[in-house]
């Protein structure tokens, strides 16, 4: 049931106003907005659904993994191409300082062509290990995914739902979560920054008389000491991020049993299409029935619930065949048709069930089979020589 309480608007008095608190409006909350995200949602996801899902774009993945990542690999790329990123840099310098007098930067395109040359000198090496950073962490958590439905405008999201948007960020397990990451990291940077930099506070103090590329050199090793320093704590947070994320896209993947039963539907379909379906082939088997039972060579019955037709041709088969089967009123129909054609009826209650549940129409019979089948077999053979032999008598 859904609960509407009114929310209280205060008008504070201005310039000497009696400020007494006021309805002005009467905001509707509904309760539901507070409610479990998965309330109903019991069964797992099924494989269409995560796969539906990961079309869509929709995977379970860290971002804190990918800024780690992308953090890190930068900062290693800096540590090891700073002699060339240092000479690059003096050499730009040098270039621009010498030639500052010397040219215009209105008429000379020289100055444009050596800007974008040094840029690129300075900015290609780190960006490329960053965007090979950003696609790695990528890659070892979703694998190779391409979809273009994330980049389908949906004007829906436009919309502000800011009950939805409060739960999520609020009053949900993500929202505490998060908040509890931010605290972490927070914790990280700020507890790195402060030991490196009180382990090193009194040569920051002699800085000021030291010379210019002493102090720049002591600055660039303690940053990019610090970089790595919280990349490397920042990844091993980014795991158990990792995990959680998992663990919430699982959850939200979770489907009701009204949605399982609605999907088995959408592969199966309607039971009564099944029902009817099944009626059709038995029809049809029936009718095959009348054209393959007199081709048996023995028909095995319960002797009542059951009949399986068996053709054997040791020319053609590997092993004998299963040409009809039948329960109840179909095993009558078939042991009527093997009568009117003259094919040996055999009683065997354990081969004619054990036939009729693991084999079909057309198969050939198991191996497990062969013997008891082989049996059957040589003696419907027996009986057919005798009948043919005294058939020969007889004339």
């Amino acid at each position: 049931m859904k609960k509407i309480i009114p929310f209280p608007v205060a008008r504070i008095g201005v310039c000497g106003g009696t400020g007494a608190p006021e309805y002005l409006a009467a905001l509707d909350m509904d309760l539901q907005w507070f409610a479990a995200e998965d309330e109903g949602r019991t069964e797992e996801p099924s494989e269409y659904k995560i796969r539906k899902a990961r079309e869509e774009g929709r995977v379970a993945k860290s971002q804190e993994l990918v800024g780690a990542l992308v953090l890190l690999f930068p900062a290693v790329a800096i540590l090891i191409l700073a002699q060339y990123l240092l000479k690059t840099f003096v050499e730009m310098i040098n270039f621009f300082f010498t030639r500052a007098v010397e040219l215009d930067p209105a008429k000379d395109g020289i100055i444009m062509q050596a800007f974008m040359e040094y840029f690129v000198r300075l900015t290609l090496p780190i960006v490329a290990v960053s965007t090979v950073a950003a696609v790695f962490a990528n890659l070892i958590q979703t694998g190779f995914m391409f979809t273009t439905k994330p980049l389908v405008p949906n004007f829906s999201k436009i919309v502000p739902h800011f009950g939805q948007y409060f739960q999520r960020t609020l009053f949900s397990v993500d929202g505490l979560f998060n908040f509890a990451k931010s605290l972490v990291k927070m914790a990280i940077i700020g507890g790195v920054a402060f030991f490196l930099i009180r382990s090193r506070f009194d040569e920051l103090k002699n800085l000021q008389t030291a010379d210019l590329f002493m102090a720049f050199s002591m600055i660039a090793s303690l940053a990019i000491r610090m970089l790595i320093i919280c990349a490397l704590l920042l990844l091993a947070l980014s795991i158990p991020d990792y995990m959680f994320q998992r663990w919430r896209h699982r959850e939200s993947l979770k489907m009701s049993r009204e949605e399982v039963k609605e999907e088995r539907k959408m592969y199966e379909g309607d039971p009564q299409i099944r029902n009817r379906i099944r009626q059709r082939m038995q029809e049809l088997m029936a009718k095959n029935m009348m054209v393959n039972v007199p081709k048996a060579d023995v028909v095995v019955t319960n002797p009542t619930h059951f009949a399986v037709a068996l053709e054997y041709n040791r020319e053609a088969m590997p092993a004998p065949r299963v040409t009809a089967k039948g329960q109840d009123e179909m095993a009558r129909r078939i042991k009527e048709i093997a009568r009117e054609n003259e094919v040996p009826i055999v009683e065997n209650k354990p081969l004619a069930r054990a036939l009729y549940a693991e084999t079909e129409i057309g198969e050939i019979i198991p191996a497990a089979f062969y013997e008891v089948v082989a049996t059957v077999l040589s003696k419907v053979m027996a009986l057919n020589e005798k009948r043919r032999n005294a058939q020969k008598m007889g004339a």
